[in-house]
């Protein structure tokens, strides 16, 4: 039977709303504390280097403030390593990270770097946090992240959403579906947590939560964006319903 299907809510376009202006609001953290009430399960929050949205006291105030847990992204750096290990947040999720790119725009290449990559995890693992790494829906990539100590992946599920967006473009979207499927079974094989996210929306997450080894979908942008019409409980309500559709297909078929 696959597991329960836990939602984590990324806040930091509320934060980019805010930058865009330079003022004090919208504020990340009440959003936050509006999606645990709305049934959040974990606020993920990506303290850049650039600080271009989340900024540091947005952690510290996510950290005293929210109910529910928090999953710091982060680069693999001695900064983001000396921050993190400052306020031992619940889990940290290792990012690749580019000044020039929009947002994060693939995994990291985990067997590039596996020296770099196999001393964070075990400084933060020392201190008590648990730590994923996101990647690119390859087996190849999940075994590597086992070897070095990760306990969880989070897959990019970007490319499979824009694909599903590109009309006409079936073929390549069923592609993709099948390499999130094939790294979340190595994930399942050999009994590392998978979680995925980027780029799901309504309309594509229900695909992929119904891949029964994961067990943790991380969405930010979709939510914020349909919050300016519906409000962020409402669009919260929605993204859960269309993920626990998605996920009784894979029960129906495991029984």
């Amino acid at each position: 039977m696959a597991p329960p299907l836990r939602l984590g809510v990324n806040v930091d376009h509320v934060a980019t709303l805010r930058a865009a202006r330079g003022t004090p609001y919208p504020d990340p953290v009440r959003a936050a504390l509006l999606a645990a009430e709305a049934g959040a399960d974990n606020i993920t929050a990506h303290l850049r280097e650039d600080r271009r949205h989340i900024v540091d006291t947005d952690i510290a105030r996510l950290m005293a403030e929210i109910p529910v847990p928090l999953n710091m992204e982060m680069a693999a750096t001695e900064e983001m390593l000396a921050i993190a290990a400052n306020h031992r947040p619940h889990a940290v999720c290792l990012v690749p990270e580019r000044r020039e790119e929009r947002t994060t725009e693939g995994g990291l290449d985990v067997t590039s770097q596996p020296g770099v990559l196999r001393d964070v995890i075990a400084r933060l693992s020392a201190a008590g946090t648990r730590v994923s790494l996101f990647i690119e829906p390859d087996p190849a990539q999940v075994r590597e992240a086992m070897t070095l100590g990760a306990s969880a992946v989070e897959l990019h599920t970007g490319a499979y959403c824009d694909a599903r967006q590109s009309e006409g473009d079936g073929a390549r979207a069923a592609a993709e579906l099948d390499r999130i499927h094939a790294a979340a079974a190595e994930a399942g094989q050999h009994g590392v947590a998978c979680h995925a996210g980027h780029g799901l929306t309504e309309e594509t997450v229900g695909a992929v939560a119904a891949v029964a080894e994961i067990v943790e979908l991380n969405i930010g942008h979709a939510l914020i964006g349909e919050a300016v019409f519906s409000g962020l409980e409402t669009a919260i309500e929605r993204m859960r319903a269309a993920m626990h559709g998605g996920r009784a297909h894979a029960v129906e078929a495991a029984t």
